[in-house]
């Protein structure tokens, strides 16, 4: 295997169990590109909205999880387009949240088709991560799309 391959392999090993571990709400999803599809690492379709306009995607833990690294990857592979996208978290079952990140990516094909995120934090007790994508912040017909979201 190539140095690549394997440090790809041993970053996915430590990531929690999606699967087992939540319970996921979504504003609405394409058939063709389930939410699965960007939270199993065995997937590599991704996930992608039904219409355009905000989405949200909100990951509900049956037990409070410490995490300390998230990854997302976006990819737009047609549009031209300003994207924006929140990640937040609450630790009392949605009573308040506190903001993570916030940002904004130009996604410019053939040259610029994919974001790629990595965020290292310190969280414990998260019953709810969730995650708002406004897909084109100037308002076109652009649907929300994520390659992956893994949380460590």
């Amino acid at each position: 295997m190539t140095r690549d391959v394997q440090a790809a392999q041993s970053r996915e090993l430590g990531c929690l169990d999606l699967q087992r571990s939540a319970v996921v709400e979504i504003t609405s999803e394409d058939s063709d590109f389930p939410i699965e599809s960007a939270l199993l690492a065995e997937e590599k379709r991704g996930w992608c909205a039904a219409d355009p306009g905000t989405q949200i995607i909100r990951l509900l833990f049956d037990v409070p999880q410490k995490v300390r690294r998230i990854a997302l990857v976006f990819e737009e592979n047609e549009t031209k387009r300003t994207q924006e996208f929140v990640l937040r978290w609450s630790y009392d079952l949605g009573q308040s949240f506190r903001e993570i990140v916030r940002q904004q990516w130009n996604f410019s094909p053939p040259a610029t088709i994919r974001e790629i995120e990595e965020y290292q934090v310190e969280l414990s007790n998260v019953t709810i991560l969730e995650l708002t994508i406004v897909p084109d912040i100037n308002g076109g017909p652009a649907r929300a799309c994520l390659k992956s979201l893994r949380l460590y």
